[in-house]
């Protein structure tokens, strides 16, 4: 009878534990699904009375065409994306959407009354810019009496690099750019001293690898020629920003490649 009970009793305990575990993890994974479709449909700023944004089945597509729809939930008070950014929301109803921005402003969305509003800004695919300054460039230099004709190719890509930035409200989004590939050659008269393809991947122990992932190769263009031999000067930058790194790559006369972060 004693064993009977004890077993029991462990039965009970397990039971409890389970069901606390099915509470728990439903709470850390359960969304507000009525506040969710609640939000559907077009919103514009309640200040400046324009469109802000579309908010269409789990994703909120921004008027910038250049922004990828971020997936969102609402999650307890919070409106929290898929990069994990959270905004305190305070106050949502049919037609009303308040919330704290990144900087603890309040932004306020109202539902919009236009029934035909325009939808040709909402991309599922957003427009992706090509960040580049030229295409092609070439020039003979002289050095102890010797001609060198070097010559740069600026290839744009489909490779995507994501900028992560913020809406006029202070919302996080993505804003989506195309890398470049850089070609150098270097030729003494006939004599073909080097000629490659630069990505922005080679350059990643010149630049930290934060800042290298959303920085697109944007230029390579020609220094100066010495001793050392022919120096070109690669440019990463975060695009539309103020931050570049500028990384030096030395051709020796011998076609050996160098680098050295030469300015940020």
């Amino acid at each position: 009878m004693k064993q009977i009970s004890i077993i029991i009793l462990l039965a009970l305990a397990l039971y409890s534990c389970g069901n606390r575990s099915a509470s728990v993890a439903g709470s850390e994974q359960g969304e507000d699904r009525d506040s969710k479709n609640m939000l559907q449909g077009f919103w514009v700023d309640d200040e400046t009375e324009e469109m802000a944004v579309l908010v269409k089945g789990d994703s909120i597509f921004y008027s910038d065409s250049t922004s990828m729809p971020s997936y969102f939930r609402i999650v307890g008070d919070s409106l929290v994306l898929a990069s994990g950014a959270t905004y305190l929301i305070d106050r949502i109803s049919e037609n009303l959407f308040w919330f704290h921005n990144q900087n603890g402003d309040l932004v306020k969305y109202r539902r919009s009354s236009n029934l035909d509003q325009d939808t040709t800004w909402v991309h599922d695919t957003p427009h992706i810019m090509t960040y580049t300054h030229q295409v092609k460039t070439d020039s003979v230099v002289l050095f102890g009496g010797d001609r060198y004709h070097w010559y740069i190719a600026i290839n744009p890509t489909k490779y995507k690099v994501v900028k992560h930035t913020y809406s006029d409200a202070g919302v996080e989004v993505d804003n989506v750019y195309y890398d470049n590939i850089m070609h150098i050659s270097v030729y003494k008269g006939a004599q073909k001293l080097y000629s490659s393809d630069f990505r922005k991947s080679q350059f990643s122990k010149y630049v930290p690898a934060e800042f290298l992932e959303q920085a697109v190769l944007g230029n390579m263009e020609f220094s100066s020629i010495d001793a050392a031999g022919l120096h070109f000067n690669a440019t990463l930058c975060i695009p539309d920003g103020a931050s570049c790194y500028l990384v030096e790559t030395l051709i020796s006369y011998k076609g050996e490649l160098t680098m050295k972060t030469i300015e940020y």
